[in-house]
């Protein structure tokens, strides 16, 4: 017999080692800085068993501060080394986890006398796990508010095994970094439903575990029969068969086995009566989603049914003298109408009420307190009275006022309130919704024999797509997968993915994404990227990352939510005894009570108002509603946005510093002009360039070699394939020894013996070399037209210069015109020289220029800006300006495209057009405008209904709230609060002309 579920246990994967890249010439501007110093100690410090951590550090203000806070984090027991920065009020920690943990440094620097904040690492798609841990997924169920989030993340926290967790309250999603070697992802269920939850496991960071719906196990017997077939199959693990949701857990070796290949082994020795489909983890949450609110909705109904009666017995037949007289008919000890409104308050209370008391018993055991607590409090508060009053009155014979419609109509607005919630909260998710169903459910694959002559096509599930398969794409069909265009042409509308309205010409050996539209005509492309590898894929997974995040903002909630409860029920018993003790000394005429009532019951219905009015869920769905909804409306627009914390920086920035190539240029760079300063001939000349340049890979140098093919030498055979080029132009180049890089300045290597050197004039005058004066001439004048002066000696001797020109985007000059109108101030920082740098900055209006500027150096020109607390953001490539978008408070990587997995950006622009950063800024201070009204309007909505609830105004207006009506306006707030935050669907990008103030005629 296979293992079930509770045996799987899940290995980690061995992460991709990165591999930096031999950094190119270039006096003028950014080199490739994959790796830096730090990420390689990093890197280190974690294969030795160590973690890193950066701790924010609040109330530093000289250097004996820090030295203090040093001190204290070295005298924990397994602190490595302890690094505290005093103008970034930051402090860098590396640590044994097996004697430290991160709570441990916290506690270590607030017993010092300064507050202290971990900080998360800021990564693209789900958090990278340490060492052999595993993230994985779980659904949560019955989260009501901030308060229900932080029990989870507590309990989860303390697991032995997990080293992270996080809990979003509107998605219903946790995500758990843990050691499967120490715990399981059943172990994590069970303790989140000890907690008093529902959850369910959804998916985790293995590359080689697949989850299958299967089709066809009627029988157990037919369960046997499948385990068998699993257990002969060479290159299956470890498998659990759920036998209840007939869905099967399946651990492989992916050198031995795919998943096409399990399906159809498995397919085959069942002679096809066993049929298998991947579950997609997105759609399997979607319908856990829906699931939810039909749930909610039976609840609601099934209670609606059971108060109306009790609603009309209470409201409408006291008017109809027929009916009422039937219910005052007197049965046993009391009349008809109580037998019925007994009857049906306890169904409600205790069945349909039933998931009140459960949470709220479980929240109680845990420590903590909720919405369902205050609900349990007060519908149980009426209950219990109104059948003390019954019995009372059946053996005294005084009859004090039932409160029953107050029990049940409260349970059923509170129903109503979470089923209403429910719907807007999948709102809140459409756009994960939308991204997911761009995904075809089949595909069509182009079946070959060994020769490669495609024989016929067989209709395949998508998810089983695997590298290298050739599939046919149809006129009006979706793109199933990534790859390259292998056959045919036709024009594709990528919109959906990257934000571009024109439909784009796909040819061969064009890349395409999977989602994307085919319009008229017939491809076949080769699949190079499937799985969680493929675009969308990544842009599902950081938008989902991105909604589990928590703005630094939400902290007040999640503070207020700790002690709300406890506070509002002292408030309610506050409330009791004023009331009670004021009616006792005679403070208020009798005549203000009930028919029949008496001062205790008088003041227990205020008590249970302000039990039931009090809404902590309002304040906790405040912010998390408002990110999800903006990270999805920004997904829309091709704004790929990492976090709340990257939407609550981007809202405050005051600096804007671009890059130049590239990002305020096409970085299309051309050559304009090309001069030999000697007798020697234009094509040795250029020659000689080329073969220096030819082991580059910066734009410039592939903009020399581009001139070279296209202009000199190969204008005769214009009409020769194209394979052929590449060989004839390395034929024709020249060999070259000792090639060498030198960041900022250029290359350097031999040829024939002789050194050359192709680079800016610091490149020429360190090696000796003079630069004449009709030279330099040449150069400025270049530069002073914003072009790039390019010189070449050979042999010590200055021999040539190229002048290379980068066009400006068209829309850079009224883009940095919208950011100084929107209150952002434009920098631009470049390594090229000044006069370049001068003469580009003129043409989009930027006052303030930083050039000559190493790569590594321009996170000193951002940490420059910062160190008066100004927000900075840096808007480049997302490769060259890595250190640059990681020194930045807001990292915007524009024109991603396909590769949108940029570690150091918190922003990823898809698109390459400036315009977007407009729309990252202007959607991130919607977002927060958002986030503000929504807070104001929840602690508006308690602090002036709890007071009304209590009864302040009733000795002037004789204003006072029913319980049942509390109830309503409890439920109604937090969906208000949901409905506010669905208000950001309308975003729409701002019109450049409307920034600018430019009326348009």
């Amino acid at each position: 017999m296979a293992p079930t579920f509770k045996d799987l246990q899940l290995t980690g994967i061995v992460g991709r080692d990165s591999t930096a890249i031999d950094v190119a010439d270039d006096d003028l501007e950014d080199v490739r800085l994959l790796d830096s110093y730090d990420d390689v100690y990093a890197k280190s410090s974690e294969e030795s068993g160590m973690k890193r951590i950066q701790v924010k550090v609040t109330g530093m203000t000289c250097a004996a501060c820090s030295t203090s806070v040093e001190g204290a984090l070295m005298s924990l027991n397994g602190v490595v080394s302890a690094s505290v920065a005093l103008l970034q009020h930051k402090a860098d920690v590396l640590f044994d986890p097996n004697l430290v943990k991160e709570d441990d440094v916290k506690n270590a620097i607030e017993d010092a006398g300064f507050e202290a904040e971990i900080l998360k690492e800021q990564n693209t798609n789900r958090t990278k796990p340490q060492g052999g841990t595993l993230v994985g997924q779980f659904t949560i169920g019955g989260m009501t508010c901030a308060a229900c989030v932080n029990s989870v993340e507590g309990i989860l926290r303390k697991l032995n095994g997990v080293s992270r967790a996080v809990v979003s309250l509107p998605t219903s999603l946790g995500e758990v970094e843990y050691d499967p070697l120490i715990i399981s992802k059943e172990e994590i269920v069970n303790a989140i439903e000890d907690a008093g939850f529902d959850a369910s496991f959804v998916q985790s960071s293995e590359q080689d575990k697949i989850i299958f719906g299967v089709v066809g196990v009627m029988s157990e017997l037919d369960a046997q029969t499948l385990e068998g077939i699993l257990c002969n199959l060479k290159g299956v693990k470890q498998f659990g068969f759920s036998r209840l949701s007939k869905e099967l857990d399946v651990l492989f070796d992916t050198e031995i086995l795919g998943p096409r290949s399990l399906v159809d082994a498995i397919v085959r020795e069942s002679s096809g009566r066993f049929q298998l489909h991947v579950k997609n983890p997105f759609t399997r949450m979607v319908s856990q989603d829906e699931e939810e609110s039909s749930k909610m909705y039976r609840l609601f109904t099934s209670s609606l049914l059971l108060s109306f009666p009790i609603f009309l017995m209470r409201f409408i037949c006291p008017h109809i003298p027929l009916l009422y007289a039937l219910l005052l008919k007197r049965c046993g000890p009391f009349q008809m109408g109580d037998w019925l409104n007994w009857i049906l308050v306890t169904l409600v209370q205790f069945v349909i009420g039933k998931r009140f008391y459960i949470a709220a018993f479980r929240a109680l055991r845990n420590g903590s307190t909720n919405m369902d607590v205050l609900v349990a409090l007060g519908t149980t508060a009426a209950y219990v009275y109104s059948v003390y009053a019954l019995l009372y009155g059946a053996i005294t014979g005084f009859w004090s006022p039932t409160y029953f419609e107050t029990s049940a109509m409260l349970i059923t607005f509170v129903l109503l309130g979470k089923y209403l919630e429910s719907l807007a909260k999948g709102k809140t998710s459409d756009a994960i919704k939308k991204l997911v169903e761009l995904v075809p459910a089949t595909a069509l694959l182009l079946v070959k024999d060994k020769g490669g002559k495609n024989v016929g096509e067989r209709e395949i599930d998508a998810l089983l797509i695997q590298p290298g398969d050739v599939l046919k794409v149809l006129p009006g069909t979706k793109v199933p997968v990534d790859g390259h265009v292998v056959c045919g042409s036709s024009y594709v509308n990528e919109s959906m993915v990257t934000g571009e309205s024109a439909p784009v010409l796909k040819e061969v050996d064009s890349l395409v994404i999977g989602g994307t539209i085919n319009f008229h005509g017939l491809l076949h492309v080769q699949a190079t990227k499937i799985g969680s590898d493929t675009v969308l894929s990544q842009i599902i997974s950081l938008v989902e990352t991105a909604q589990m995040s928590k703005a630094p903002i939400q902290k007040f909630a999640d503070y207020v939510a700790s002690i709300f409860v406890p506070t509002v029920v002292g408030l309610s018993f506050l409330t009791f005894l004023a009331w009670y003790i004021s009616g006792y000394l005679g403070a208020y005429s009798d005549e203000w009570l009930p028919v029949n009532g008496n001062h205790f019951d008088f003041a227990l219905m205020f008590a249970i108002s302000v039990v039931v009015i009090a809404c902590p869920c309002a304040l906790g769905l405040a912010t998390p509603t408002a990110v999800m909804v903006a990270t999805g409306v920004g997904a829309n627009n091709g704004v790929l946005i990492k976090g709340g914390d990257a939407l609550e920086r981007a809202q405050k920035v005051q600096y804007v510093i671009f890059d130049k190539t590239g990002t305020l240029t096409q970085g299309k760079a051309t050559v304009t002009t090309v001069q030999v300063f000697t007798e020697m001939d234009r094509g040795d000349f250029l020659r000689l360039l080329a073969s220096a340049e030819a082991s580059s890979e910066h734009p410039l140098a592939k903009a020399i070699l581009e001139y070279t093919r296209h202009f000199q030498f190969f204008e005769a055979s214009k009409d020769s394939e194209h394979q052929n080029d590449g060989s004839a132009m390395s034929a024709w180049l020249l060999d070259v020894f000792d090639f060498h890089a030198v960041p900022g300045r250029g290359v350097q290597c031999l040829i024939d013996g002789k050194p050359i050197l192709v680079g800016n004039r610091s490149l020429l005058t360190e090696n000796g070399i003079e630069i004449p004066t009709h030279v330099e001439n040449f150069v400025v004048d270049l530069e002073e037209n914003a072009k790039t002066g390019i010189l070449v000696a050979y042999d010590s001797e200055l021999i040539g210069a190229v002048g290379v020109a980068d066009p400006l985007k068209r829309e850079a000059a009224v883009v940095v015109e919208g950011l100084k109108k929107m209150g952002v101030r434009p920098i631009m920082v470049t390594g090229d020289n000044w006069r370049t740098a001068r003469a580009v900055a003129k043409e989009v209006d930027i006052q303030d220029i930083r050039a000559e500027v190493m790569p590594a150096g321009k996170a000193d020109v951002i940490r420059s800006f910062q160190k008066d607390g100004s927000i900075v953001a840096m808007v480049g490539d997302g490769i060259n300006d890595s250190p640059a978008l990681a020194a930045a408070d807001v990292g915007i990587a524009i024109g991603a495209g396909t590769d949108i997995a940029i570690e150091a950006a918190d922003y990823v622009l898809m698109k390459n057009n400036l315009e977007d950063v407009i729309t990252a800024i202007d959607l991130s201070r919607k977002t927060f405008t958002r986030i503000r009204l929504n807070y104001v309007f929840a602690m508006a909505y308690n602090v002036i209904s709890i007071p009304i609830a209590a009864g302040v105004l009733f000795p002037w207006l004789r204003l006072k709230l029913p319980p049942w009506v509390a109830g309503a306006c409890m439920a109604l707030s937090s969906v208000s609060v949901v409905c506010s935050s669905l208000l950001l669907r309308r975003y729409r990008k701002p019109r450049l002309t409307t920034i600018l103030e430019i009326t348009v005629e």
